[in-house]
């Protein structure tokens, strides 16, 4: 018997479970895929945004200011890469209006260090502007983060002090008996106090299944943007998030380095009626490098790395998250969580902290919790303290993935963590290998031959990402 149960680890669930981690409850996180932050988290701009879009007195606006505010503690308290770069919404004269309001909803919202400047300061900040640009909305707050770094060092840190993850678990039926809730999966049952629903693009299907035949929740219609990512030598390209001059479509194609150096271009955005269709169409990458020449068109597209999408859940009829108990009470919703979703994750678990104290927990907090700086990267290593790194490991002295300087003992380390990383894409959002320019061609192999080793099963076994998704089908001779 669970105190509470979280359905759903992306960043949304993740949060909420690093939070009550702090205190004596009795947590599980149930994951459908193979591993944490495996949908919408990864396939994301990995923008913490400044505050200034949402409405005024929206759960948007509120949590975005609020995480945002949050997030330099946590990612340097984490080691997790974050960049406070600062962001600038680029229109033409006629553009001011719009501009000026979100300046207006910015200061209503409590954000900070908002301005308007014009042409010549823009240029200044951004030689490879287009000139046609001549205002813009000056956030120095908004900063660039990795989405799965921060959700993967969360869950890592709630699983540490005590939560149970169960990956491979997708929730098939909820009933509520009693002051109980009885979650099951397509291999378990569980019983638990408070379900807490973070599924994303399918918290409108979880919802459903504890209403019951009679009721419908709210509609999720997924919503897909795909995207550029380019080599590092085109992250300079740009100094700041730049956002065009928001549509009825949402906030537009921008452009802005990640924290790791590439340049990401995008996205679209097109209602969807599949929520396992993440494909990427010729006509999306079209549409947005013509969009975002309107920013600039100094993009050598030549120097891309791969293109990906990412759905994200809108509401229908509904532009806000629904945060907070149902009408089953003791189920708890975490639903509708797009855009500025990311941004305002690390105030989800202070905030269903809260409902369910109001429900009549009593949280008490633990005495021996700790936090866990998730491992760095090889390249962040001083030469001093790689050294020392080698020294003891000498696995960390061999580098497996050239483009991003990937060690085998970082490999290693990610495979057998609290939370391991069980297929090559697992580690590859751990570790960066296969994020260069030959995208694998060189250390996939390599990866899969550790991955086989440290789990102790057969090549034909390693997966790319998800289950079913063997690479090694088999063997051209035998005696392999």
């Amino acid at each position: 018997m669970f105190d509470c149960i979280i359905i759903g680890c992306g960043i949304t669930g993740a949060s909420i479970a690093y939070e009550l981690s702090k205190y004596k409850m009795k947590v599980c996180i149930l994951e459908a895929l193979n591993d944490i932050g495996d949908a919408t988290t990864k396939a994301n701009s990995g923008i913490v945004h400044a505050g200034y879009d949402p409405l005024p007195n929206t759960l948007m606006a509120k949590l975005n200011v609020i995480g945002s505010s949050m997030y330099e503690s946590l990612a340097k308290k984490l080691n997790v890469h974050y960049e406070k770069i600062g962001s600038l919404v680029v229109g033409k004269k006629e553009d001011e209006g719009k501009i000026l309001e979100l300046y207006d909803r910015g200061v209503q919202n409590g954000c900070k260090d908002l301005s308007i400047i014009y042409k010549k300061d823009i240029e200044k900040l951004e030689p490879n502007i287009n000139p046609e640009i001549e205002i813009a909305l000056y956030a120095k707050n908004a900063a660039i983060v990795s989405p799965f770094e921060m959700c993967y060092a969360l869950a890592k840190n709630a699983v540490s002090n005590g939560v149970e993850l169960h990956l491979n678990s997708k929730v098939i039926a909820i009933t509520k008996k009693d002051d109980k809730f009885i979650v099951k999966t397509e291999k378990d049952e569980y019983e638990t106090k408070y379900v807490i629903n973070a599924a994303g693009i399918y918290a409108d299907n979880i919802y459903n299944m504890v209403l019951g035949d009679n009721q419908r929740s709210f509609k999720i219609v997924p919503v897909k943007g795909s995207y550029y990512l380019l080599d590092k030598s085109e992250g300079k390209l740009v100094n700041h998030i730049l956002f065009q001059t928001p549509s009825e479509k949402g906030k537009g194609v921008l452009a802005t380095k990640t924290v790791h150096g590439n340049l990401i271009v995008g996205p679209d955005a097109i209602d969807s009626d599949s929520k396992d269709d993440v494909s990427v169409s010729s006509d999306s990458l079209e549409y947005i490098r013509e969009k975002i020449s309107f920013t600039t068109n100094k993009i050598n597209y030549k120097n891309n790395v791969r293109n990906f999408s990412g759905l994200r859940a809108k509401v229908m009829g509904f532009d806000d998250f629904i945060i907070g108990n149902s009408i089953v009470s003791g189920f708890i919703n975490f639903a509708g969580i797009k855009s500025p979703g990311l941004s305002a994750a690390p105030a989800f678990g202070p905030c269903a902290k809260d409902i369910i104290e109001s429900l009549g927990f009593k949280f008490e907090r633990k005495d021996d919790y700790k936090d866990y700086p998730i491992n760095k990267f090889f390249r962040d290593y001083t030469k001093e303290e790689l050294n020392e790194k080698i020294k003891e490991n000498p696995l960390y002295g061999r580098i497996i993935c050239r483009c991003e300087s990937v060690s085998e003992g970082e490999i290693v380390d990610a495979i057998n963590d609290i939370i391991p990383a069980l297929s090559i894409d697992a580690v590859k959002r751990r570790c960066n290998s296969g994020m260069g320019r030959c995208q694998g061609g060189f250390c996939q192999p390599k990866v899969l031959e550790i991955i086989a080793r440290e789990l102790h099963i057969s090549p034909k076994e390693v997966l790319q990402d998800n289950l079913g998704s063997n690479i090694v089908l088999d063997y051209t001779k035998e005696g392999i």
